[in-house]
């Protein structure tokens, strides 16, 4: 009996921790948009490449744009980032808060819809 006991503590840790990630991808915290100018975008990462980014946002001309740093899971998203540098968009973005790692992403936002602003 006492042999099971490591094996019943691994199986409920094992199902607790999918259960943590379950929840932690399918409920983002917020979601929103955000408009600006693409100002840096790369994939990244040694093992686990993922695509990050930095819009920048300015509401006047002449004052410093404000950073915001974002990342991509979908590469035909990062696909269209690509193809849009330098022209103002709108990034569809949801945020996801405490993710295990930075396996996922570096960033809690994820941009998953890109407008062009015309």
């Amino acid at each position: 009996m006492k042999f099971l006991r490591p094996r019943f503590l691994l199986i409920i840790f094992l199902f607790l921790g999918a259960a943590y990630l379950l929840i932690a991808f399918n409920l983002s915290y917020s979601d929103g948009s955000r408009a600006g100018y693409i100002q840096k975008f790369s994939q990244k990462g040694w093992i686990c490449k993922t695509y990050e980014g930095e819009l920048a946002m300015t509401t006047v001309p002449g004052v410093a744009p404000v950073l915001w740093g974002f990342s991509v899971w979908d590469k035909r998203v990062a696909d269209d980032l690509s193809k849009v540098m330098g022209k103002r968009v709108i990034l569809h973005y949801k945020e996801y808060r405490y993710l295990p790692t930075t396996c996922f992403g570096e960033t809690d936002y994820f941009v998953d819809r890109v407008e062009i602003q015309e």
